[in-house]
């Protein structure tokens, strides 16, 4: 499968259309009100022009459909390959966040994948050091602060939930070492 070099522009226009998704499925007026307010402030960024050749470049890479309506106006969707890349960008923007004061509290994700799926596995564990974890062992990850969201996502987004375990610790044999690494 060939990458599609994807712009920033085309990279917001796609996040803003699946944000356009997720404040559709919203039910919750404040998290509505949060979409709407990222949404804003990026779509200011975008220039006109550049925002016309974009969406044509993403039109015709396949990641997005566009519907013209006998009004003049026309519909913009996302494609399930849009939809993908945006999964994929969000990957590659996760962050755990650092609470102000730490739970003393250990996020455990052990993993055993099957050789077969070895690229789930070296994605899954490249991810897991993207985001910060540390590794104990091969398949044995670490962080102190609160990230079953984000553990969970990566786990759904490469189908892994039946290889991986997620535990909550509160005593590991080497946490002195451990809290000077992430200096807690």
């Amino acid at each position: 499968m060939t990458r599609l070099k994807i712009g920033p522009n085309q990279k917001k226009i796609l996040l803003l259309l699946q944000a356009g998704a997720i404040l559709a499925l919203s039910g919750s007026p404040r998290t509505a009100f949060r979409v709407l307010k990222h949404v804003s402030r990026e779509w200011k960024k975008i220039d006109g022009e550049a925002l016309h050749d974009s969406i044509r470049r993403l039109y015709q890479s396949k990641l997005i459909d566009a519907r013209d309506h006998p009004d003049g106006s026309t519909t913009i969707t996302l494609t399930a390959g849009g939809k993908q890349r945006c999964v994929t960008y969000r990957l590659d923007e996760m962050r755990i966040e650092r609470p102000e004061t730490w739970d003393r509290k250990w996020r455990v994700i052990l993993f055993d994948i099957p050789e077969k799926r070895r690229r789930i596995r070296d994605a899954l564990r490249h991810h897991l050091r993207r985001l910060g974890c540390y590794e104990l062992q091969k398949s044995v990850f670490v962080h102190p602060f609160e990230c079953r969201d984000e553990i969970d996502f990566i786990i759904e987004f490469f189908q892994a939930r039946p290889f991986v375990r997620f535990i909550i610790a509160e005593e590991i044999d080497n946490a002195l070492h451990l809290k000077q690494k992430f200096r807690v």
